[in-house]
């Protein structure tokens, strides 16, 4: 059987905290060196630098021609299995077989030279890969269409938007035939319309027998794409099956399912300051944190929170999504006109916002909820995709007494009427 990678006991470590060296004169080099035995005997020269596990004894091959996704939380390790694969970073331990150039997209402009044309990062890139000028040129015209920047393309890439960097890089790495492709999260930078066209662009590279390595937390995507999967948890591969079973696999594991989400401090980014999620609840009319929703009463979604400064246009949200990460709303505690000018600036102490999704609306079956705090085009301080699963159930809803199981996410109580127009 022909492998294009294969994985053996892979590994990456680390090194936080370390104390940066200060620049130092050569009297100060010399007076250091004399001093470093006595100094170690002292123990001065104790390593205090914590070592953490990026990647830990990953193991796994893909055959020529696969198509392969990788999912996990954030943290899990997939950026860094995918720098180990496409040559960005070296590993700590194992190795990686590679049998075929690599095109990369892991973010985006990875491998653009910012002082350089488009025109001219489009040959460097190519030239990375391998391939002679002609090759180069023959894709060229087919590279730019498809990015859409053929105003911009003898202009430097410094001075492209995120978008234009996205669409060019994206187009590169699709466009100039590498038998790897390997595409981590960016799509999610560009819009809807570019998605789907990278998409489509994805399926016909994967239709053309080149394997594909598939990084995404849109399970869609995922689905529609690739054949197999792998589960990546904490650094490891903790599962690895064919699509749909290692979707539902990801999806239903790891996540609270008690109704209530609470974060301790070590679960919290650093970056978030000043803002610090508490609790996620998921409340029936009577104020009860519940696991199982009925679809017959209104559903109360509650989310603490503390701010240790004021933050000046803050928005506090949710994502409700299919278990399978299709979004089904998107809503914010800002979102009302009135609120907005309200909480212009929300000063500090501790907070809940409160939502709540009315009777008859959400149809049966499981449900995930993500969080986000935000100041719009300003900063994310809090993101959680996939915060906390919850249950509906549909006993007593409208058109429970048909047999058949109701397809869609909502079960709405619409209003209808029924006129006899005339005789049979």
């Amino acid at each position: 059987m022909s492998y294009a990678i294969r994985v053996e006991g892979l590994g990456k470590q680390y090194r936080l905290g370390g104390s940066q060296q200060a620049y130092s004169t050569l009297g100060e080099r010399l007076g250091a060196a004399v001093t470093w035995p006595v100094r170690l005997l002292k123990g001065e020269l104790r390593e205090r630098a914590e070592k953490v596990w990026a990647l830990r004894d990953v193991t796994f091959d893909v055959k020529q021609g696969q198509v392969l996704g990788v999912v996990g939380r954030n943290g899990a390790g997939k950026s860094t299995l995918l720098k180990i694969l496409s040559r960005v970073t070296d590993p700590t331990t194992g190795y990686a077989e590679i049998n075929g150039r690599v095109g990369s997209l892991l973010e985006v402009g990875t491998g653009f030279h910012p002082e350089l044309s488009g025109r001219e990062n489009i040959f460097l890139n190519g030239a990375v890969l391998g391939m002679q000028r002609r090759e180069i040129a023959k894709k060229f015209d087919e590279i730019v269409e498809f990015a859409g920047v053929d105003k911009f393309i003898d202009t430097a890439v410094k001075h492209y938007s995120s978008g234009m960097y996205l669409r060019l890089a994206f187009s590169v790495a699709a466009h100039l035939e590498p038998e790897i492709l390997v595409v981590d999260e960016v799509l999610a930078v560009g819009d809807a319309e570019f998605q789907r066209k990278c998409l489509g662009k994805m399926s016909d590279v994967a239709a053309a027998g080149r394997t594909v390595l598939f990084v995404s937390h849109n399970m869609s995507a995922i689905l529609r794409l690739t054949e197999e999967c792998i589960v990546m948890e904490r650094g490891q591969l903790a599962f690895r099956a064919p699509t749909r079973e290692a979707v539902d696999y990801y999806m239903s594991s790891s996540f609270q399912k008690n109704g209530e989400r609470s974060w301790a401090a070590d679960e919290v980014p650093a970056d978030a300051a000043p803002f610090a999620p508490v609790a996620l609840r998921v409340k029936d009319p009577s104020g009860n944190v519940v696991e199982t929703a009925q679809s017959r009463q209104p559903l109360e979604i509650e989310f603490e929170y503390t701010l240790a400064q004021p933050i000046q246009g803050l928005r506090v949200g949710i994502y409700l999504q299919s278990m399978r990460g299709e979004v089904i709303l998107t809503s914010f505690d800002t979102d009302d006109p009135v609120a907005f000018e309200k909480y212009g600036t929300r000063e500090a102490g501790r907070y809940v916002s409160r939502a709540t999704i009315p009777a008859d609306f959400l149809n049966e079956g499981q449900y995930l909820l993500g969080v986000n705090a935000s100041a719009f085009r300003v900063r994310r301080y809090f993101w959680d995709e996939r915060a906390l699963a919850f249950t509906v159930d549909a006993m007593g809803a409208p058109g429970m007494h048909w047999p058949e199981p109701r397809q869609g996410f909502v079960r709405p109580q619409l209003n209808w009427t029924i006129d006899r127009v005339g005789a049979a």
